[in-house]
């Protein structure tokens, strides 16, 4: 079902393609400073009552110990068996109220044990745009980051920021408006993420806009936001691990049959027939340092044995620019001969969850999970999650790009599998984003 829905990669809407060109823009963000406005693509959840962090410690592997107003986390939820059904940014609004922002996976997982358990909370959802029936949003948000990005933070405050650690909130003022930020690395750079009023966002980032001038600060299009994980080293996309399970039974009938998890597409040339193969846990997805046995949570006890275990490893794929060059290639060829699968650019998924084998002699030995090109490293990258063994940064390994004939996903043409060599690199790529993050 989910190989042949007919969604496409995950929607970035309300922001236009291009500002300037996706080339510039990803430029900034290493050798100036950028804007994202995120205000369109994330669900938002807001849950408020005495119960709020008694429901996200029992659903999440973080630790809340201290987690009060003005702190942030990146929550993450496992079902029973310890595999990942989602993250999402959480933010400390207040002492009892908080909101999760991210795709919807996480939210759900939250919102159903919030309605069906035990839990004096009140939950409150602000639907991703796309998905949004009203077309407007409770808040803007904002990303300001980049090497200048501290500098114009200082200009539009009027001032030096409070210090705060990082993955905190403060207050700072924009055109006479309190405005909310967190301190926030994204793109591998410093940087602060702002929201607001729904009501104010223009003025805002009319207001970031002009001031940023001095700066180099370049607005960000759509078609370039989804490229800067790339560097950063985050995966957004693992397939939710909801499908299987007697005990997941009761939520899957809860969850709406038009939603995320029942129409995201899974593409590419990773075809197992059991979903939970697609399956991911945190220790793969580099999130071994959020698990905190201080508490009980959904999968405990299954990630207590896991930690025993060997388990694959997050990286970076850097393809051979060759292979790469003989893909786009084969468009121009003639006499019968399909091309490669197209490579789009910068973001080349076509389906909301991109799986590819990665292999070893002819052996998988991981998968690669989110493609496109930077324009930082003049290379083709994917980020993946290999075998220990084949983890080592160096390691030669090959993907395999292009579906078997079998997908009607309209994203997908008539095409020839092809071999692309891939060297494994760190993730994240860059040294910033693994040092000072």
């Amino acid at each position: 079902m989910l190989r042949n829905s007919q969604i496409g990669p995950y929607a970035f809407p309300g922001v236009p393609a291009e500002f300037t060109n996706w080339r510039d823009e990803q430029r900034a963000w290493r050798e100036s400073c950028v804007l994202f406005d995120q205000s369109y693509h994330m669900t938002d959840l807001y849950i408020e009552g005495p119960d709020t962090k008694r429901l996200l410690s029992e659903l999440g592997i973080n630790s809340f110990e201290g987690f009060g107003k003005d702190n942030a986390k990146q929550f993450v939820a496992c079902n029973p068996e310890g595999y990942v059904i989602g993250d999402a940014i959480l933010f400390g609004l207040e002492e009892e109220r908080v909101s999760l922002v991210g795709r919807p996976t996480a939210h759900n997982w939250v919102e159903y044990h919030a309605r069906s358990g035990e839990y004096e909370v009140e939950v409150e959802r602000d639907e991703r745009y796309a998905a949004n029936p009203k077309k407007r949003r409770r808040l803007y948000r904002y990303q300001i980051q980049g090497p200048n990005a501290l500098g114009l933070l200082e200009k539009l405050n009027g001032g030096p920021l409070p210090e705060v650690a990082f993955f905190n909130m403060y207050q700072i003022n924009i055109a006479g408006r309190k405005v909310r930020a967190l301190r926030h690395g994204m793109s591998g750079q410093p940087g602060a993420e702002i929201f607001g009023p729904w009501e104010e966002k223009e003025e805002i980032r009319e207001a970031i806009v002009e001031a940023g001038e001095e700066f180099g600060l370049r607005q960000v299009g759509s078609r370039t936001y989804a490229t800067n994980t790339l560097e950063s080293g985050w995966i957004p996309s693992p397939c939710p691990a909801i499908y299987t399970g007697e005990k997941l039974k009761t939520y899957r009938e809860w969850l709406p049959a038009d939603g995320y998890e029942a129409k995201a597409s899974l593409g590419g040339s990773y075809d197992s027939e059991d979903i939970e193969d697609y399956y991911f846990t945190p220790y793969e997805l580099g999130y071994g340092r959020f698990v905190k046995f201080d508490h009980d949570f959904v999968g405990r006890e299954a990630l207590q044995e896991m930690a025993e275990r060997p388990s694959r490893r997050k990286v970076t794929l850097v393809w051979n620019e060759e292979d790469v060059k003989e893909a786009f290639g084969s468009l121009f060829e003639k006499g019968g001969l399909l091309p490669a699968k197209y490579i789009d650019l910068p973001l080349s998924n076509y389906a909301t969850l991109p799986y590819d084998r990665v292999e070893k002699e002819g052996r998988v030995v991981g998968v690669s999970t989110y493609t496109g090109y930077s324009y930082n490293e003049r290379s083709m990258l994917s980020l993946a999650v290999v075998e220990e063994e084949q983890a080592e940064p160096g390691t030669q390994l090959t993907l395999l790009w292009g579906e078997e004939p079998n997908s009607t996903k309209p994203t997908v043409e008539e095409h020839r599998q092809v071999e692309i060599r891939a060297t494994v690199q760190p993730a994240p790529l860059v040294e910033y984003a693994r040092t000072a993050y």
